[in-house]
This record gives structure tokens, C-alpha cells and sequence, in this order.
């Protein structure tokens, strides 16, 4: 099992303001740290992000991360939403 770490404290701290929101949100995390590659709609980024992952944490919040095989971490680099109007 993977451990869920993040990249800095404004990361943390939108991560703990959302899982404040929403508390289905640590389900979804438990479900990604036993697959962080397959679970909760996990894909590889191309581009300027390639080497890291992406999941939908809800309808319209998105997290980025990269894995970090060897210590078995899973490193939240950056989490926002997506609104359309």
C-alpha cells in the first residue's frame, strides 16, 4: 500500500479543505493508495506534465501527483477544480 503525501502546505491545505467538503473523498483516496495507477480514473499526463498522474477526485475536482515507486509514496503536487458557467 501506498502512503499519500503532498508537495507543499497549500496543497495540503486544499486537500483538507476539500475532503472537508466532501466525505467520500477519503474513500477515494484509500481506493488510490492500494492502485495509484487504475483507481478513481488514474492516467499518465503528456506534455509539459508527462511523468505524472492525474484522478477525479469529484465531479469537478481534479488531483495531479506523481508515484514514487521505491518508498511506495504517492506525492499530491497540485489539486483544483473545474467549474464551467
Amino acid at each position: 500500500m501506498y502512503e499519500i503525501y503532498t508537495a507543499n502546505s497549500r496543497t495540503e491545505k486544499r486537500l483538507k479543505d476539500h475532503i472537508k467538503e466532501r466525505q467520500d473523498i477519503l474513500k477515494k483516496l484509500q481506493r488510490l493508495k492500494l492502485s495509484p495507477r487504475t483507481e478513481i480514473g488514474a492516467h499518465p499526463l503528456h506534455g509539459k506534465l508527462s511523468g505524472k498522474w492525474s484522478c477525479w477526485l469529484g465531479s469537478n475536482i481534479r488531483m495531479i501527483y506523481s508515484i514514487d515507486d521505491n518508498n511506495r509514496q504517492i506525492i499530491v503536487e497540485a489539486i483544483g477544480t473545474h467549474q464551467v458557467y
